[in-house]
């Protein structure tokens, strides 16, 4: 009879640290030496972890979480139930990375009052498609212009089934009334991904757009947001009024 084989135990490693990399490989020194756009993905979510496991530095670790999303951008898409359950995460590791993407995505939209000029869909998509491409849920929200295309201030009017049936017609221009604003760009997202209209989306759009001549507070488009994508509605040939935003 053939004994199994005794395994001698695996010697015990201290966690491995940044400080105990070669000074030149140190996230931080590279920091100070070629500022922060000369460091990868992961070297950034390194710093901000500081400390690795078990004979991993945060550098490798963060390299394998952005590896199993499949980039940076997936992984600024997981769940807090998702990132806590990546190797060497945990739950305060996924609280700093949710908290860091969080800060990112509120800078890229927080643009000042009277700043932001919309002389074609992209303009407005580029600041929104950040903040409401990887939502888990839907969201709609109306950018209030005045008559020089200037927006004067995003709205969110309706959290959840974004539909004909739910959404009354009438509250995405309350805001729009109140400050006065000369057109509105409706935009919400679908959370799978794709953000090809649905039939939904097409009613709601010609009901919008035909109580905006009621009220004279021309609908100037429509955006859809998806994952790192967006539709305009306008540009697929939908008929929007004419005055404002560049049009």
């Amino acid at each position: 009879m053939t004994m199994p084989r005794r395994v001698a135990p695996r010697p015990y490693q201290p966690p491995r640290r940044i400080r105990e990399l070669a000074l030149e490989e140190r996230p931080r020194e590279r920091l100070a030496r070629r500022g922060a756009a000369g460091l990868s993905s992961a070297e950034l979510i390194g710093l901000l972890w500081g400390n690795g496991t078990v004979g991993r530095s945060a550098v490798d670790l963060a390299s394998e979480a952005i590896a199993r999303h499949g980039g940076l951008a997936g992984l600024a898409g997981a769940t807090r139930p998702e990132l806590e359950r990546l190797p060497g995460v945990g739950t305060v590791r996924a609280a700093q990375l949710a908290a860091a993407f969080e800060i990112g995505r509120r800078l890229v939209v927080d643009w000042p009052t009277g700043r932001l000029v919309v002389r074609s869909p992209r303009d407005l998509a580029d600041r929104l498609v950040p903040e409401m491409g990887r939502l888990q849920r839907e969201e709609l929200r109306v950018a209030l212009l005045n008559a020089k295309n200037v927006v004067l201030g995003i709205e969110t009017v309706y959290r959840g089934n974004v539909s004909t049936a739910l959404v009354r017609v009438g509250e995405l221009f309350r805001d729009a009334v109140r400050h006065h604003a000369a057109g509105i760009i409706v935009v919400h997202n679908h959370p799978s991904g794709d953000p090809a209209p649905s039939p939904d989306d097409l009613h709601l759009t010609a009901e919008a757009v035909a109580a905006g001549r009621l009220l004279d507070l021309p609908v100037l488009d429509h955006l859809i947001v998806g994952h790192d994508a967006f539709v305009s509605l306008r540009d697929r040939g939908i008929p929007f009024d004419r005055t404002g935003a560049g049009r």
